[in-house]
């Protein structure tokens, strides 16, 4: 969205924290970022996040951004406040502006908007109770997007864009990519309510010309 607002960016910053139920970054398959950024065309760093709690990543996250000192971050955060309050203050030590173009959007929108623009987006991490074990893998789609809504706005209702953790999303594909991702080896894991679908080997295919093909 930034890119398509005339925003540069100059590269993609994934930060890997220790642990892997960390409150402030994503966790799941990290290390597809890295092929996404060569399908976009973009730089990529990976940052370690050695010290877990929140005072360990938030200072690992300003060790991070320390070159960025003066320009603009850009986040994707939604809702979630513990996030983005953080990066906030870090950002303002360094004197930066943090552009977050989804920032209170509502988050049934911001995925259907996303949708709507030719994402490729797989589920990789589900757990809300009534989403479907066999969701994972599959592609958020128009008919995943109406049970999902339903699902979000049901007895057990949750952030419709997963932002408390209800669910993560890979993206595999996107209008501005110049090859897609595909997935050649999987591994999926339920463990008390929680699946998780961790992708052990994947590589990057030429796109055709008639765009996604929706196959993983």
């Amino acid at each position: 969205m930034a890119d398509a607002q005339g925003l540069h960016v100059d590269e993609l910053l994934t930060l890997v924290p220790s642990d892997p139920e960390s409150w402030m970054f994503h966790t799941p398959n990290l290390d597809l970022v890295g092929l996404q950024a060569e399908a976009w065309g973009r730089p990529h760093r990976r940052v370690p996040v050695p010290a877990p709690g929140a005072t360990g990543e938030e200072g690992a996250l300003a060790d991070a951004l320390a070159g960025a000192r003066g320009g603009t971050i850009v986040a994707g955060a939604i809702a979630s406040s513990y996030q983005y309050t953080r990066l906030l203050r870090v950002a303002g030590r360094l004197g930066c502006r943090v552009y977050a173009p989804l920032w209170g959007k509502t988050g049934a929108r911001v995925v259907e908007q996303e949708v709507g623009a030719g994402l490729d987006i797989r589920f990789v991490h589900l757990a809300a109770e009534g989403l479907p074990a066999e969701w994972l893998g599959e592609r958020l789609d128009a008919e995943r997007l109406r049970d999902l809504a339903a699902q979000a706005g049901g007895p057990r209702a949750f952030h419709p864009a997963g932002e408390g953790g209800e669910f993560e999303t890979l993206v595999v594909d996107a209008p501005f990519f110049r090859a897609r991702i595909v997935l050649d080896d999987t591994e999926t894991e339920w463990r008390s309510g929680v699946g998780r679908l961790t992708v052990r080997r994947a590589h990057l295919e030429p796109k055709r010309r008639d765009g996604p093909t929706g196959r993983l």
